[in-house]
């Protein structure tokens, strides 16, 4: 963070200073994590269901720590009090913003592959200038302002993606660090459960857009026709990216080699361009392409492209990690998250990376579809059944109409209980040569993917 008096920091988030010198300066990061703080830094104490941070307040401050923010008085510590820590950090973020005029904050959304565009969208930035970007998924209303508050005066660039529960949720991120650029990647059945519709979803993901100012630039997925249609909600200028042939940034003469990895000619007003991706899956595509219209916009040369999206990798962990074990069989690490719309990405590039060799696929359940459960599960057991998966197994009995339906299709299909059920399931089972999918909802399995791992002496290199 930026260096900043406590007498300062006290009137941006509206608390009452206790305790503490006014002229104190905060140099070091803002943290909400006691084992991270370090000398000059400001700690965030939240009381959570498991633990309350106000109860390591004097252990920070001996550790060096330049005062708390916290919503509740620790007799003895240098503090800033206030009413919700969550407001308070968002206040302090937008501060901090506030005191930046050169710096640009990129934002992108979407029902799926928000974190894996953020992380292309970053590297990309970073060959322009300093860049911060959320680690993770930090895209809420504590990792959003955590994220911007790791900026200080020689960031270039902060670029952070915008995640939403609620109408309302991507328009207060947006209040904490304004958008100049972004991007509205997709509209999908991600968290269908509390948005009740997709029309719904479309509504708080164009949030993202209505928050850009005149002079900004709004992209947008040409190949999702709610996307698209969100043109009209921003004043600020539009350039679509996709495959669809009115796109202005468009990838056009699609080849995917036994990776799984695309190759295509950008085109664009400013030119023609052969580009090969280093990514693994078809979807991998529009993220590129909007990665691509970002950067153009912040002043990468077009000519620089191809080089530039060629080196692009994933970053963040369990998404698309595909690696080749020494035995002979590739994984396909996707198991950090999951939904209708991802789940269907990461089966065709099985489907792709698998072809000539035998399809296994781990399958754990999609969470919070409301009434489309079942049918967006059956749907997923079909998809398998079409990508020519040999073997399918179904973890947890809410996901057992995946493997109902690939079953019904003559696909070796199972469902069972737990992760470890599923690791059993599948030790003699593999061959050299399979191609394995580990997918499901958060920490649903990740233990799958972990037990197919090898030790890092015996794996072999990354395909």
């Amino acid at each position: 963070m930026i260096p900043m008096t406590l007498g300062e920091i006290a009137e941006a988030v509206g608390g009452d200073l206790l305790e503490a010198d006014p002229a104190a300066v905060v140099t070091g990061s803002v943290e909400h994590d006691s084992r991270k703080i370090g000398p000059g830094g400001l700690f965030i104490a939240i009381a959570g269901y498991r633990s309350d941070g106000h109860d390591y307040a004097e252990k920070v401050v001996a550790a060096g720590a330049a005062a708390v923010l916290g919503t509740k008085v620790v007799p003895g510590v240098p503090m800033i009090v206030v009413h919700d820590h969550l407001e308070a950090i968002g206040r302090l973020a937008r501060a901090v913003v506030d005191r930046l005029p050169g710096l640009t904050v990129v934002s992108v959304t979407g029902s799926q592959g928000k974190t894996s565009t953020k992380d292309l969208i970053a590297q990309l930035c970073a060959r322009l200038g300093p860049t911060v970007a959320n680690e993770g998924n930090l895209n809420n209303e504590l990792g959003h302002p955590y994220t911007v508050l790791r900026v200080d005066e020689k960031t270039r660039f902060l670029v952070a993606e915008s995640s939403a529960r609620a109408i309302g949720d991507i328009a207060y991120l947006s209040r904490i660090a304004p958008p100049r650029v972004a991007a509205v990647l997709n509209v999908g059945l991600a968290h269908m459960g509390t948005f009740g519709s997709l029309e719904n979803i479309a509504v708080a993901k164009g949030e993202l857009i209505e928050a850009l100012p005149a002079e900004g630039l709004a992209v947008l997925n040409a190949d999702d026709a709610r996307v698209a249609a969100m043109a009209p909600r921003t004043k600020a200028r539009v350039r679509t990216v996709g495959l669809s042939e009115g796109a202005d940034l468009r990838a056009v003469g699609v080849s995917m080699d036994e990776h799984g990895r695309a190759s295509f000619t950008l085109t664009g007003a400013e030119g023609a361009v052969p580009v090969t991706l280093g990514l693994h899956g078809a979807h991998m595509i529009g993220n590129a392409l909007s990665a691509a219209a970002i950067a153009l916009e912040l002043g990468m040369p077009f000519a620089d492209l191809p080089e530039a999206l060629g080196a692009l990798r994933i970053a963040s962990e369990r998404r698309m990690d595909v690696f080749t074990r020494a035995d002979g069989v590739t994984v396909i690490d996707d198991s950090y998250n999951a939904n209708p719309e991802s789940m269907a990405a990461a089966i065709r590039a099985l489907g792709q990376i698998g072809e000539g060799r035998r399809r296994v696929a781990v399958l754990g359940y999609m969470a919070e579809l409301a009434g489309s459960e079942r049918e967006s599960h059956e749907r997923i057991g079909n998809l398998a059944a079409e990508a020519g998966v040999s073997l399918l197994i179904s973890v947890e009995e809410i996901a057992a109409p995946i493997t109902d339906a690939a079953a019904a299709r003559g696909v070796d299909a199972v469902n069972v209980p737990d992760q470890p059920a599923a690791v059993e399931r599948l030790t003699g089972a593999l061959r050299p040569g399979d191609v394995v999918l580990v997918k499901g909802s958060r920490y649903r399995t990740w233990v799958v993917a972990d037990a197919l791992r090898d030790d890092e002496a015996s794996r072999a290199e990354v395909v």
